[in-house]
Order: structure tokens, then sequence, then C-alpha cells
């Protein structure tokens, strides 16, 4: 059944950012139809956090496809508010423009007046704190910083639903705690729903306000967790630690029961 885009009228009450129901998808392989994900329900909040967790291959990244409309699931229906705006691990810039012009690339697709877009590309850099930063090439930039640029352009969408795939795996530790505080700060300043995957227990417990566990092979909702820690959270913070904990022991179990590692 084909993603359903559904963008609601603003007088309307807005339910969910996003309902995934029954969702299932599978891919032709070798021995046939591979299952990758099985029966998924998931519901996402208008302004909720929400962090996809799991083991390597467990379908989180496919899952997070199916929620931005780059695929169809095999069965089951997925409804957003708006298109939603997906964020990548790479930052995915063109490098021969510069940090402004990759926004203003995105405002352009979203139907923004030209004589808008270098001011609003300038706003969005100042929210994420690259105030200055307008004509800077992309080998200019660190890999934090490009992350920042990409996110951004995500924002430059102007979508209800940011869904983000690892964009922080790939930075050193305190780059990424960081990043952390930053999309934090940008999440409470603009109400953006947040769908955020990735395989780091203690990122998830930092960042989230549910946690959502996917098991191994095919994926299907193992586990859920309410985070009711205090923002602003740390890494280290004896809670989050605990509950990073927690997930671990849950996600060990699920790792064994499928054989996997």
């Amino acid at each position: 059944m084909a993603t359903t885009l559904a963008k609601a009228d603003g007088a309307e009450t807005v339910e969910h950012a996003a309902r995934i129901e029954h969702v299932s998808k599978s891919f032709a392989g070798p021995a046939g139809q591979q299952l990758v994900l099985d029966d998924i329900t998931l519901d996402v909040a208008p302004g909720e956090f929400v962090t996809l967790l799991g083991a390597s291959g467990c379908g989180k990244s496919t899952l997070l496809n199916l929620v931005a409309g780059l695929d169809d699931p095999s069965s089951g229906s997925i409804t957003t508010d708006g298109r939603p705006a997906l964020m990548f691990q790479e930052h995915a810039l063109f490098p021969w423009l510069t940090a402004g012009k990759n926004i203003e690339l995105a405002l352009k697709l979203g139907g923004v007046p030209k004589s808008d877009r270098r001011e609003r590309a300038e706003r969005l850099l100042e929210l994420v704190r690259l105030k200055g930063s307008y004509g800077k090439r992309v080998h200019e930039l660190s890999g934090g910083m490009r992350q920042r640029v990409a996110l951004a352009r995500a924002l430059a969408q102007d979508a209800r639903l940011l869904l983000m795939d690892e964009p922080f795996a790939a930075l050193d530790a305190i780059t990424r705690d960081v990043l952390h505080d930053e999309l934090t700060r940008i999440w409470k300043e603009t109400g953006v729903s947040v769908l955020f995957v990735t395989h780091n227990v203690r990122e998830a417990v930092r960042l989230a306000q549910r946690v959502i566990l996917l098991s191994s092979r095919p994926g299907r909702v193992a586990r859920e967790w309410t985070v009711g820690i205090p923002q602003p959270r740390r890494i280290e913070d004896a809670p989050v630690a605990e509950l990073s904990l927690e997930i671990t022991e849950v996600l060990r179990g699920e790792i064994r029961r499928h054989g996997q590692h």
C-alpha cells in the first residue's frame, strides 16, 4: 500500500505528526522475498521527539525511508502531517555551493520567492549557530559545521516532521555532544516533531522523550520506554546511564534471541 502524505488544514487539530499502521516491508533476495519489517505500528505526536533504536540491519533506516515517502511499504499505511524533511548521516551538501546557497536551494524547491531566500537562509544559519557562514564553501567547514548546515537545510523545508538517520554517527564524541545540545535547543524552539534513528543507546536516551526498540530482522517493535528525565540531559548523567543500561540489556537479549553477533 502506498505511503499517504496527508497535510493537515490549519483549522484542524493535528493528532499525529506521523502514524505508522501495521507496516511490513519485504525485499527480493536470492532466496525469495526477505521480510525486513514486520507489522510495525507506531505514532509520533506533534512536537514529540522519538528515537528508533536497534541492532544493525534491523530495518531502522528502511522504516525512516518509508516514512519519508522514498519507498512504499509492502503492506500497511503511513500518514504524516505534511511532507517530512530527511537528514542523513552524510551531510549531502553540494560542494560547489556555499553554505547559504545550499539552504537557498531547499527554499527555492519549497517555493520561497528569490527575494526572500537570502534573508531566510541567514536566519536559519543563525538558528544553528553559524551566523556569518553564508558565503563559506563546504570544504571550509568542519564535520560538525557541515551537519549544522544540513540541519538548517532540512529546517528550510518548513516540515512539521524531521527524520534523522544517524546524523551524528561520523562525528567525534565532543562534537556529537555539542550537537546533541543544539538539536535539543532547536527542537524546543521550533516545535518540530523528530523521528531519530540511532544504534547508540545513550544517544537515544540523551535526546528522546520516547525510545522505541526494534527487534533484529525482521524488525518489530520489541519494547518502548518513556524518558522522564528532565532536559537538559548529559550523556554522563546517572539517570541517563541507568536507563541506557536497562535498554542495553534488553537489546542484547534481542540480539542473542535472533542469533546475531
